[in-house]
């Protein structure tokens, strides 16, 4: 007995002991993310992807590896041009930006466009550098002793690529601030308490620590890829479910206060009703996350593990953090409206009365009547759906908001070649030189072609002639730079490089190469962002189907059923239509977005399907608990009862914490935001509390078909 007392102390003391240690050692790795990450998107591009291909022959080509910044000057708007004077300046502050750390090889000269009213210039940062602060710094250097109605611009690839570190720089405070206060709010308006609302914060964020900690060595040691897209991902997914399933074994343990004086008693069996579904719900949320695995596109499949290892640790934390900091506050936790024990009492929600008693009532009279109408009209907002816009976006419209890489694009093209800065590469066989370069010439969206050469510059034109000499007449033509029997053509395209028309120009040479230079491989950035593309539709296609059979099969074998099982996945599929569909509306009709990437519709697919099966197991293991006693029919009401605040105040902190990543100016991220949140609601008011249990109070007991409840009757 004394021991049996001991063990009731220190076991929560130790484990709440362990997690403490745990976060201290993690909490500092929040700031220490970008040490691991990447925001380079040919290293997520599948090892056989010709644009992955002809990056990795590059280095045969330069020297070093570098990120070209286009930098552009344009003058005010109504001046002449630029002045010699001026672009003497300019040359001198070129020079000066040579010498800056960052710059990982020759700086171009300034070459004025034929109109004379704009210059550009191209700068190699290196990869090595810390590509915001490198541009911020070339940024100064620059803009310092310019003349007075001189603008410059750094764009390319650089620039969009320091956009997008920029965007995510907030992603350690702001986005995890946002997050827990909206979900600090929610539980204080839920519990009217202060003290239990912590508790359930710092389970989360306890469990996001050790998450963090763990995402951060496995990255470290190369064995996952993370991105600040990434990261923000796992920082929502962490904190939102571990707080809904926190919720649940809240619901439980309170419950049982009222059943136990004792608070050892009410754990152990808060425990054994809340263990099931928990591990269930997170069970198939991993299951769903690690088929992104099967992706050929790395953004992709490295979200895989890095959410399923978060999962697991909002599990862990729920499971024996919570219990044990429950444990030792007891009913204090619920203080001011603490629990009292009363052995009298009804199953604490399993009465008629208030919200869920009243729909309750409506399901037992009207079950068809409900589920088809609330079928029928998730069915209508699904037309929607054809209007979804998610075959890619222009890398400049990546970033919401102001980006100086974007204008700086824009006023590129008013003057050059849209693409300059961004050329398609093309390598070939060096007896072939002039034919791949004849492919390049005859292409209508490609505005001048080069050979790399050794030459000051790093290349030379060539024409249908062949290539040009780069002095006085009788020079010799350069020799071109051959690596491993092949030479690299460099193509500026007379497009933006990240539009779908240098995309389209792409497809055509290697459709042209394919019939003429067999050999050559085409790459760049926009090859990059087609293959980026073309990837990830076909990871959609293959992901979605197993996914959907992957969470059927688990359902099963936890709801011993088929027909349930069955049933529950197609009321899923159908929320998320709806979701889908709606957000098409509002993305195209009122917040104007130049479309989707076609991650947005397969990460919508994961999560929403993943949670939103969470919200049915939640619903379905208390509503199959209850049938064993009480019949299906009684059953089904007393589970959607007992539930509904539940799932309810689950719903809303998870839409919270996912709307929280709008925060964030990504495009994806905000697309995302709206997609789950919109469809974790969607699911909370309508799916679970009155299609699921309508559709299953009228099928009755065959829902539980081939098994057979305990207690017989409908």
């Amino acid at each position: 007995m004394r021991l049996w007392s001991w063990l009731r102390v220190t076991l929560p003391a130790v484990l709440i002991l362990v997690w403490l240690v745990g976060a201290a050692i993690g909490g500092p790795y929040f700031g220490r993310v970008d040490e691991v990450s990447s925001n380079d998107r040919t290293a997520y591009l599948p090892a056989t992807a010709e644009a992955t291909e002809v990056q990795e022959r590059l280095s045969g080509f330069t020297e070093g590896d570098a990120v070209p910044a286009v930098v552009v000057f344009v003058p005010a708007k109504g001046s002449n041009g630029l002045t010699e004077d001026e672009l003497t300046t300019i040359g001198e502050r070129l020079t000066a930006a040579a010498d800056l750390d960052a710059v990982g090889g020759d700086v171009s000269p300034a070459i004025p466009a034929d109109d004379g009213a704009a210059a550009q210039a191209f700068v190699p940062l290196s990869v090595s550098a810390d590509l915001g602060d490198a541009t911020a710094e070339l940024r100064d250097t620059l803009r310092t002793g310019l003349p007075d109605g001189v603008d410059v611009y750094i764009t390319g690839p650089a620039g969009f690529t320091s956009d997008l570190v920029s965007a995510f720089a907030g992603i350690d405070g702001i986005l995890l601030g946002v997050a827990l206060a909206a979900v600090l709010v929610i539980l204080v308006v839920v519990y009217r308490s202060l003290l239990l609302p912590l508790a359930v914060l710092a389970t989360s964020l306890f469990a996001l620590c050790l998450a963090l900690l763990t995402v951060w060595h496995l990255a470290r040691a190369g064995v996952l890829l993370l991105s600040g897209q990434t990261q923000g991902i796992l920082f929502i997914l962490v904190i939102g479910a571990a707080t809904d399933y926190a919720l649940l074994y809240v619901a439980r343990f309170r419950e049982e206060l009222v059943h136990t004086p004792d608070r050892w008693t009410a754990t152990w069996r808060a425990l054994r009703g809340s263990y099931e579904p928990i591990l269930g719900s997170g069970g198939t949320v991993i299951a769903g996350l690690l088929c992104l695995l099967l992706s050929e596109l790395r953004s992709n499949s490295a979200l895989g593990p890095v959410a399923a290892v978060g999962i697991a640790f909002a599990m862990l934390a729920a499971l024996t953090l919570l219990p044990a900091l429950l444990l030792a506050l007891g009913r204090a936790a619920f203080w001011p409206r603490r629990p009292t024990y009363d052995p009298a009492a009804a199953r604490a929600g399993a009465n008629d009365g208030g919200l869920w008693g009243r729909l309750s009532r409506g399901v037992r009279a009207r079950p068809r009547t409900i589920w088809i109408t609330t079928a029928a009209a998730l069915a209508l907002g699904c037309a929607g759906i054809t209007q979804l816009q998610a075959s890619g976006v222009p890398q400049s419209e990546v970033v919401l908001g102001a980006s100086e890489a974007r204008t700086g694009q824009e006023r590129l093209a008013e003057h050059f070649p849209a693409g300059s800065g961004s050329p398609v590469y093309v390598v070939a066989p060096e007896d072939k030189t002039q034919r791949a370069a004849d492919v390049l010439l005859r292409e209508d969206g490609i505005a001048q072609v080069a050979v790399t050469a050794d030459t000051p510059s790093g290349t030379a034109p060539v024409t249908a002639d062949g290539i040009e000499a780069q002095g006085p007449p009788g020079t010799p033509a350069p020799e071109p730079v051959v690596s491993d029997g092949m030479v690299l053509l460099q193509g500026t395209p007379g497009d933006a490089a990240d539009s779908a028309a240098a995309e389209q120009t792409v497809r055509d040479l290697r459709a042209a190469y394919a019939g003429t230079v067999p050999e050559a491989l085409v790459g760049g950035e926009s090859a990059t962002d087609l293959d980026t593309n073309d990837a990830s539709i076909r990871d959609r296609a293959l992901i979605v189907p197993i996914v959907l059979v992957v969470i059927l099969l688990i359902l099963m074998l936890l709801l011993r059923a088929v027909v349930a099982p069955l049933l529950l996945v197609l009321t899923t599929v159908l929320s998320f239509g709806t979701a889908m569909g709606v957000a098409a509306l509002v993305f195209n009709e009122l917040l104007g977005f130049p479309g989707a990437d076609p991650a947005v519709p397969l990460f919508g697919f994961v999560f929403l399907v993943a949670l939103g099966i969470d919200y049915n197991i939640f619903l379905m293991t208390r509503v199959r608990e209850e049938s064993l006693a009480h019949g299906t029919h009684e059953g089904v009401l007393r589970g959607l009862r007992l539930t509904g605040g539940i799932i309810t105040s689950a719903g809303l902190v998870l839409a919270a914490t996912f709307t929280a990543l709008a925060v964030i100016p990504v495009l994806f991220l905000a697309q995302l935001a709206f997609i789950v949140a919109f469809g974790v609601l969607l699911d909370t008011f309508v799916v679970r509390s009155l299609l699921v249990p309508a559709l299953a109070y009228d099928v009755g007991r065959a829902i539980w078909w081939p098994s057979t409840p305990a207690r017989q009757g409908r």
